[in-house]
């Protein structure tokens, strides 16, 4: 076994003195909810999604599920979403109501396909949710134009993929919302927390509402509405790591080619970039052909960490298995199924060193051999 304190981990959240600093600076200020960090926060994440409207809440679950219920989502109503994702995608469908509709992946990209979005379209269908997976943005083009001939809402669930784009438009700027995820392993975090975009203002305001028990002003209440806000402590990280993430995001992307160069394995299969798009790289996610759960431990055992993101797919969790199949929905799903029986994910965050991308190389090619 490799000497412990030579293991690269998966990924490596970034806590450093400026996050602390800032942290600190609000702490002593006495201003930590909803207060002018978040403000600046809000405003300084627009400019990544083409200056769309902006709102900081608690999580990127809550993003969800507020930009759902903001867009007048909820029972009677069919939402379509990839059961190749984690699985807060479906879970703020079900939260407000509605039925989560599953269908396939395109096999090279881990996203929504488009030709089957298109053919689980019924009267019911209210909105589509792509997940722009690991990084890589679903192919927004399509989806927009099915969603524009049949009048659907988008909501993107763009947790993965801050700072990603196709054909120039920043993902979270497609859709009638965007949200996004400030978890500590994302690329970029805020301890805990999420943003929704949106260029509507109405849709805006009610988010706003949502998040602080419906009001605007104290006490005056205008619509039903919950406690999702973010504090501002967690604001002012976020603004911190907003502002070091044009370098990470140069750095994962130069750390993924090296990898994909240099990876040689014949029966590892290197992830595929679609034409127009620009993968950011929250995941560097490989198919093992072959004995996965042997090719991890020996990549282990090399000291490389590496781990699936996600070994049961939605459709197949309890709480949408069983309900599913006592109602006799069954779902067609192979590309899904065969990713999450295929898929590995490598370090490829920013604090990876030339020996440590070398080190992966080695490990990675080393599975040609041993498999």
């Amino acid at each position: 076994m490799t000497d412990a304190h030579e293991f690269i981990p998966a990924a490596r959240p970034v806590i450093d003195e400026e996050e602390i600093e800032a942290a600190v600076r609000v702490l002593r200020s006495g201003r930590v909810v909803q207060g002018p960090e978040v403000a600046a926060f809000e405003e300084e994440f627009s400019e990544l999604v083409d200056g769309r409207h902006c709102v900081a809440v608690n999580s990127g679950t809550s993003a969800l599920h507020l930009a759902l219920m903001a867009l007048g989502i909820g029972p009677g109503d069919e939402v379509i979403v990839p059961s190749f994702s984690f699985a807060a995608s479906a879970n703020a469908v079900r939260l407000v109501g509605a039925d989560v509709v599953f269908v396939d992946i395109e096999a090279d990209t881990f996203c929504l396909d488009p030709a089957a979005v298109e053919a689980a379209v019924t009267s019911r269908t209210a909105a589509i949710m792509p997940v722009h997976l690991y990084g890589h943005p679903a192919a927004m083009d399509r989806i927009m134009a099915i969603a524009a001939q049949r009048g659907l809402a988008v909501v993107e669930d763009a947790c993965q993929a801050h700072a990603a784009a196709l054909n120039g438009t920043p993902v979270g700027a497609f859709g009638s919302a965007g949200t996004f995820s400030f978890y500590p392993t994302k690329n970029m975090h805020s301890l805990e927390g999420g943003m929704i975009s949106t260029a509507d203002a109405e849709v805006a305001r009610t988010l706003r509402l949502l998040r602080n028990q419906g009001m605007e002003q104290r006490y005056a209440n205008e619509i039903v509405g919950a406690n999702v806000r973010m504090t501002d402590v967690s604001a002012a990280i976020g603004r911190v790591q907003r502002g070091k993430l044009a370098g990470w995001t140069e750095q994962r992307i130069a750390n993924a080619a090296y990898l994909t160069e240099h990876i040689t394995a014949a029966n590892v299969v290197t992830p595929k970039v679609a034409e127009g798009a620009r993968h950011i790289y929250h995941q560097y996610t490989v198919r093992i052909q072959g004995d996965r759960e042997a090719a991890m431990a020996r990549l282990t055992e090399a000291g490389v960490g590496n781990a699936v993101y996600y070994p049961t797919p939605i459709h197949r969790l309890k709480p949408y298995w069983e309900p599913d199949q006592k109602a006799g929905r069954i779902w067609d799903l192979p590309e899904t199924e065969r990713a999450a029986a295929e898929v590995v994910s490598l370090p490829v965050h920013p604090a990876l060193t030339q020996r440590d991308l070398d080190r992966i190389v080695t490990a990675v090619n080393a599975l040609g051999e041993q498999l």
